[in-house]
């Protein structure tokens, strides 16, 4: 279950990527935890039925480095030619950001950024690359859950409502509220629910 715009605001995105911009947050084995794509649509259909993926040459760099780079940097490893055809749909310049944790590899998060009007100026790549390392961040998986706060999100991940479980647990609701509002600030949730589904994601329950 992936959790839209958890917390990247496409406000600020949009200033700085007026043509569009596609970012994913803790990529794992398979699918991020937060994606947000404001790319044309007419060039998300093209790059899809193409299965463009595999040659594009940000992307690649994306799954392979650290830190940021513009695409026209790229140019010279873009066999096929896709950065031209982003062209037609607006995306004359672009630029990609790969972050991972310092120690673990294993997740990643990455963002492209794309402009019609001109190239991106360093202090808008240091700018990028914070915005990234951020949600990367925002996301990452808490540590200093109790037993008993994954206990109640377990029992929200199953539908029940706080009376039944408090019921089930023995405690008063109060308990409970107090454990989910610990739990979703933790996790960085609006709601239980969201807080259950981002455990779920975090393989804690």
């Amino acid at each position: 279950m992936q959790m839209k715009e958890l917390t990247i605001d496409p406000a600020e995105l949009r200033e700085l990527a007026p043509a569009g911009f596609y970012v994913a947050v803790r990529i794992g084995f398979a699918f991020p935890m937060v994606e947000l794509n404001h790319l044309p649509p007419s060039w998300v259909r093209e790059y899809t039925a193409g299965g463009l993926m595999v040659h594009d040459p940000a992307m690649l760099w994306a799954y392979k480095n650290t830190g940021a780079a513009r695409w026209s940097d790229l140019v010279a490893s873009d066999a096929i030619g896709v950065l031209d055809l982003a062209k037609d749909h607006g995306l004359e310049f672009g630029a990609v950001v790969s972050c991972t944790d310092r120690n673990d590899p294993s997740q990643r998060s990455f963002g492209l950024f794309c402009r019609s009007d001109r190239e991106y100026a360093p202090r808008e790549l240091l700018r990028l690359t914070d915005r990234v390392t951020e949600y990367h961040r925002l996301h990452s998986r808490p540590s200093n859950l109790t037993s008993a706060e994954l206990e109640t999100l377990g029992l929200v991940k199953n539908g029940l409502l706080m009376k039944e479980i408090a019921c089930i647990l023995n405690v008063s609701e109060s308990a409970i509220k107090q454990r989910l509002k610990n739990a979703r600030l933790k996790l960085n949730a609006k709601t239980g629910p969201q807080a259950a589904a981002l455990a779920t994601m975090f393989g804690m329950i």
